[in-house]
């Protein structure tokens, strides 16, 4: 058997880069004493940037590095495996019963049972003490392989058929998969490689089902209090029911639909449960119409908020409303003004970085029936312009939109009775589950949307918009998801058809990333992710779609 180089730091010995020889298909899991970090830190490694579970092998040179159990990347491999540990659990204390992953709400994950009989108190305390069991038992997860076939045939027969349906679409002559005691899952992304690391859990009951909460990302293994999301819940929980209905709630369903060329009828009635969602906030805005001054829109990266608010005000506009955009970024400061961020670099998303002041004396006299100019910032010369802002007056059956960042937050508009403001979220929240124990996350159909919109509109290529994706994950959970909960309604943007759509452009884009780049990793896990969907033409899109926002070709102006 040959030998392969291995190069990696030793962060033990001030660090120091060391190199070793090892025969090739040594298992990851034999080397973590030559980082010099404790082997129960490590959730995997990282093999020239792309992330290898520690059950994995070895066989051709490379540089490693560890993949720390509270880093980002390391949080999601603890809570997937957490997932995989709860299944385990599951089949062992009811095997008649499948288990079914829900959304997330905060750092946790909603789970039912497929029989929809709501899960009795004792029956969640018995789950609970059989995950700590088989977590003090520390038994091995391995990666391990089997034929198409048989995979497909043991699937089927344990009454998996989601993930027998997903498998539909791919073509591996060999599928991976974990394995633990007697219990066999679809391998999608990396797990850990012992059950003893995933100590750190909670199961509580929620709603109709309960929650596998777990750590939080950068909060090592400190489970924080539960703070619930009503509305979030209940938007989720609507289209999670309206996608049983329509028998499109896996990755597998949508894939039958196109190879049995009914994906079109989908689309259609995709796009037209979403304009009912619209309406109906239209509605609701239309019942506080004589004091509703101004709708405030707010939401994560790539959301499709400009779309969402083009959409809600032309369902205004059918009710006699007439609506007038105000932009929050023509109140920017400007950099020199900006606040600075804790590493001195100016902080161009922070609430201070508006003329918060100057933006609440213009709506104020705006509502007093004056006149006024807005204003309207340069961002090529970095400052405000003196000139060429629209003058607007609010007359009788207008109503102002303001989409931003900050629009959720009250303090930007301190100076406003509550009252006169309806507050909009809107986010992908996506619906649709890989299979019964793998979820789509929600952040990856948000940066999927993000990679094709900066190529297309921006010519930013894949690794720079990866690069940027944490830090714009960081903005989100200090200045837009703390003030969710506070909204009037929440509006689910997200398309279960969209992601093989997107897949139509994501995939060369991500290809593009070679790796000997940091982004590597997370483009070979797109990229896999991807595999699971059948593509839908582009042409298929209708033309205002919020799919256009970010793939091009919309009916409406930006």
């Amino acid at each position: 058997m040959h030998e392969i180089n291995l190069r990696f730091i030793n962060v033990s010995k001030s660090p120091t880069e060391e190199t070793i020889r090892v025969p090739a298909g040594t298992t990851a899991g034999t080397l973590v004493q030559h980082f010099g970090l404790p082997a129960n830190s490590l959730a995997a490694i990282k093999v020239n940037n792309e992330i290898l579970p520690l059950s994995g092998t070895l066989d051709v040179n490379a540089f490693l590095e560890p993949v720390l159990l509270d880093s980002p990347e390391g949080a999601m491999i603890y809570r997937r495996s957490l997932s995989f540990l709860l299944a385990l659990a599951a089949r062992k204390l009811f095997p008649r019963r499948n288990l079914y992953v829900g959304h997330s709400l905060g750092n946790s994950y909603y789970y039912t049972f497929a029989d929809n009989e709501k899960p009795l108190d004792k029956e969640i305390e018995a789950l609970r003490d059989e995950m700590r069991l088989l977590v003090r038992e520390d038994l091995p997860i391995t990666l391990k392989y089997m034929a198409y076939t048989e995979a497909l045939e043991f699937f089927n027969e344990n009454k998996q058929t989601d993930t027998a349906l997903l498998l539909e679409e791919r073509s591996e002559s060999k599928v991976p998969v974990n394995v633990c005691q007697d219990f066999t899952d679809l391998y999608i992304e990396p797990l850990v490689d012992r059950t003893g690391l995933l100590f750190s859990f909670s199961l509580d009951p929620y709603q109709d089902g309960f929650l596998l909460r777990f750590p939080g990302v950068g909060r090592s293994m400190e489970i924080d209090p539960f703070e619930d999301s009503p509305g979030i819940f209940s938007v989720y929980h609507e289209y999670k029911r309206w996608g049983r209905i329509v028998g499109v709630h896996a990755v597998g369903h949508l894939n039958r639909l196109v190879s049995q060329r009914k994906i079109r009828d989908y689309i259609w009635t995709a796009e037209a449960f979403q304009q009912k969602k619209l309406s109906e906030i239209a509605d609701a805005i239309y019942e506080r119409r004589n004091d509703i001054k101004v709708i405030l829109i707010a939401g994560p990266s790539s959301s499709g908020k400009t779309t969402s608010a083009k959409r809600l005000s032309i369902a205004l506009k059918v009710m006699g409303i007439n609506p007038i955009a105000v932009g929050l970024d023509d109140y920017y400061l400007g950099v020199e003004k900006a606040p600075k961020d804790e590493k001195g670099d100016p902080d161009l998303e922070a609430l201070e970085a508006l003329d918060v002041p100057f933006l609440n004396e213009q709506l104020l006299a705006l509502f007093r029936g004056e006149e006024v100019t807005l204003p309207v910032f340069n961002f090529k010369q970095g400052l405000r312009q003196q000139s060429g802002g629209k003058t607007i007056k609010l007359e009788r059956r207008d109503m102002l939109i303001v989409e931003g960042i900050h629009g959720l937050n009250d303090a930007l508009t301190a100076r406003l009775d509550k009252s006169m403001k309806f507050k909009l979220y809107v986010s992908a929240l996506t619906q649709l589950n890989l299979d019964d124990h793998n979820r789509i996350p929600t952040s990856d159909n948000r940066l999927l949307r993000r990679l094709v919109r900066d190529y297309q509109f921006r010519g930013m290529g894949a690794a720079r918009t990866i690069k940027m994706w944490p830090n714009v994950q960081k903005g989100e959970r200090k200045h837009i998801f703390p003030f969710q909960n506070g909204a009037d309604a929440a509006f689910n943007s997200a398309l279960d058809y969209e992601l093989a759509v997107l897949k139509f452009y994501a995939e060369p884009l991500l290809r593009s990333v070679k790796p000997g780049t940091t982004e590597f990793g997370e483009a070979v896990r797109l990229l896999s992710f991807l595999e699971n969907f059948a593509p839908i033409p582009p042409q298929y899109v209708p033309g205002q779609s919020i799919l256009r926002e970010f793939i091009g070709e919309s009916e409406f102006k930006y």
